[in-house]
Parts: structure tokens; sequence; C-alpha cells
């Protein structure tokens, strides 16, 4: 089932690019922006995470975290972070479990690949509930972005 505004985020537990396990507990008292991402290195992909890399001031201005996730290996992520300059974090949903958890899971992608994670976007709020959830069918589709801003706006 889909996640609503206002349900409780569900929390997760990831390796970033640097091998450090982070949890949505770690932002309690943030507002948070969570991207979903099928793979790193594909055009649409670098496109969602380049966006939020370049508006990142504005982000950081209102005190929002905001992090990537997609079910690449930590260190595929972190080649995908320094190639692109990203100040955010890259965290690894290798089995799955926070795709599922959000609904933001593909159980056959493009390839016969299978579990990948669906292009999304969260914004949860200091009190750990959502506040904005997007999640898109066609990989080919971004986030809207104007409409994560707005919601963090709240």
């Amino acid at each position: 089932m889909a996640l609503q505004v206002g349900d409780k985020a569900p929390d997760f537990k990831l390796f970033n690019s640097e091998l450090k396990e982070v949890s949505l507990q770690d932002f309690a008292g943030k507002k948070v922006v969570v991207h979903f991402f099928p793979m790193a290195f594909t055009g649409v992909c670098t496109t969602q995470l380049c966006t939020m890399r370049d508006s990142f001031g504005y982000y950081e201005g209102i005190n929002a975290a905001v992090v990537g996730i997609s079910v690449d290996s930590p260190f595929t992520l972190a080649k995908f972070k320094e190639d692109q300059k990203y100040q955010f974090p890259l965290l690894s949903d290798f089995n799955k479990d926070a795709s599922k958890a959000y609904g933001a899971f593909y159980e056959e992608f493009v390839f016969n690949l299978k579990g990948v994670s669906k292009r999304a976007a969260f914004v949860i709020d200091e009190k750990g509930l959502i506040a904005y959830a997007e999640v898109l069918e066609s990989a080919g589709d971004l986030p809207n972005f104007e409409a994560i801003k707005a919601a963090l706006a709240i």
C-alpha cells in the first residue's frame, strides 16, 4: 500500500557510500527529502540528483536534509557521488527493504533486472511523518521539485 501524507515514515538503516550506517532516526527533528532512484550513472537518475545538488543551498538554508537511495552497492554509489560531486549522502538499499517499505519498488525493471527502486520523492517532517509522497511508475519521469519545496515550506 502506498504511503500517504500524514503516515509515519518507515525507518531505515542503510550504508552510505562511506560505509557508515545511516538511519532515518539520525535526522530526528529535521525535515528530510528522500529521493529513491533506479540506478546510478543513468541519465534521468543523474538529472534527478543533480537537480538536488544544484539547489542544495536552498535545502541547507532551511535546515532540511537530503538523501538519495538506490539498490546500487555502496561502492557504486561512492563513485557516482564523487563523479557528480553530490553534497548529500547516497544510501545503498541493496537488500531492497527501504524501497519496499516506501512502495518505491519494481519487481521487474528493464533488461529483466529484478528488484530495482522506483523513482520517488518523499518529504518527511520533523516529527517523522510523511509531508509529501510521489512514486513514479515511469523511470523516465522526474519528481515534482516545486511540490517538494512547497511541502518543505509548510
